[in-house]
C-alpha cells in the first residue's frame, strides 16, 4: 500500500515538472499557458466555487475542475512540446 502511494506521489511530482516546463516553453499556445495557470490558481485559492465544509461535494468541485482544466490545456499543446518536456523533466 505504501509503495503504491510513493509510486503515485512520484508520478505526479513529475507531471507536476512536466507541466512547469511546458507553460514555460515558447511553443506553447497562451490559452494552454492560461488554463494551467488558472488550474494552479485555483488549486492555491482559499476559497471555491463550492465550500469544502460541505460534504462530498465541496471536495469534488477541486476534484473535477482542476484536472478538467489541465486535460483542455494537454489538448491545445502540441504533442511535440510534451514530448520534449517530459524528455528534459526525466533528465533533469
Amino acid at each position: 500500500m505504501f509503495d503504491k502511494l510513493k509510486a503515485i506521489g512520484n508520478n505526479l511530482k513529475q507531471e507536476v515538472k512536466v507541466y512547469r516546463l511546458v507553460a514555460k516553453d515558447s511553443r506553447t499556445p497562451k490559452a494552454a499557458k492560461f488554463l494551467l495557470g488558472l488550474a494552479v490558481g485555483y488549486a492555491l485559492l482559499p476559497f471555491d466555487i463550492i465550500p469544502d465544509f460541505l460534504p462530498v461535494i465541496g471536495h469534488l468541485d477541486d476534484a473535477i475542475i482542476i484536472p478538467a482544466l489541465v486535460a483542455f490545456a494537454l489538448r491545445m499543446i502540441p504533442k511535440e512540446v510534451i514530448d520534449d518536456c517530459r524528455i528534459r523533466a526525466n533528465t533533469a
